[in-house]
């Protein structure tokens, strides 16, 4: 997707060689046209595909997935690192190590929103290690629902999450693959 690999070259910052950092226009600040360009981009990657709901995590990828759910009208669903005192305890839930933060968290989503008759699309902000992705799909394989397909915007193809995740058997659609940092650039594959 060109238009995203322009705005990461000019607008991402690149720290350390290994870190890049979006929050101009994806984690903290939003571009909304640039967010529904990217959802309009999931939907014709995964066009013919029975979807019905999306699920992602807090919070990066709660913008992306609304556009995303919008076009295909469907629920968004987004797994949660901490419980809500509201929040019942009949929840699925997995482990998840976070490369950015360098934390684990235990993500869990409500298990009245997911059913073993769902067909889910997950999407995420960022593959790296595939930590995130891959606790996803285990919390939809634990309702019994299908996981349709994994969708990154940004995809760090030096680290070994992408290979961890169709190794594993699912379909991952990466917008942007980054096969290095090199003085303070992306270069993409």
């Amino acid at each position: 997707m060109d238009l995203l690999k322009r705005r990461i070259q000019t607008d991402g910052l690149i720290l350390d060689n290994s870190l890049l950092k979006v929050d101009s226009f994806l984690n903290q600040q939003i571009d909304p046209e640039l967010m529904m360009k990217i959802g309009e981009e999931f939907v014709r990657r995964f066009e013919g595909e029975a979807i019905n709901k999306i699920l992602t995590i807090e919070s990066s990828g709660i913008a992306i997935s609304v556009m995303t759910g919008l076009l295909l009208k469907v629920p968004v669903i987004f797994a949660r690192k901490k419980k809500p005192k509201v929040a019942s305890d009949d929840v699925y839930t997995a482990k998840v190590y976070s490369y950015t933060k360098q934390e684990s968290n235990t993500i869990m989503v409500s298990k009245q929103f997911l059913q073993k008759d769902d067909n889910v699309l997950i999407i995420d902000d960022f593959l790296a290690n595939g930590e995130a992705a891959a606790g996803l799909a285990n919390i939809v394989r634990q309702a019994g629902a299908n996981v349709v397909g994994i969708g990154i915007v940004i995809e760090k193809s030096f680290q070994p999450g992408a290979q961890k995740l169709t190794d594993a058997g699912y379909r991952v659609e990466s917008l942007a693959r980054i096969k290095s940092f090199t003085n303070g650039q992306a270069d993409f594959l």
